[in-house]
């Protein structure tokens, strides 16, 4: 094994790790009392949604997907 697939290697395991423990992070979509309620949309807390916590690990979430999935695409190619 070359030199470039390994440290490949040990950052996508990395990836990895990291993905799973965002993804854990998260809360559920029905977690806490905006869940219980139907009319949420009209809600202080669903304005400021997109400055959240659990809306920065969303954004979070979906950058390292993208990124775990290239990196190991590119691992493929190897």
């Amino acid at each position: 094994m070359d030199i470039t697939k390994l440290i490949l290697s040990i950052i996508d395991v990395a990836a990895c790790l990291f993905l799973i423990a965002v993804v854990l992070l998260q809360s559920g979509k029905s977690a806490g009392l905006s869940g219980a309620i139907a009319g949420v949309a009209d809600t202080f807390m669903a304005k400021n949604k997109a400055k959240s916590w659990d809306a920065k690990l969303a954004k979070m979430t979906k950058w390292v997907a993208i990124g775990f999935m290239i990196l190991t695409f590119v691992i493929c190619l190897l």
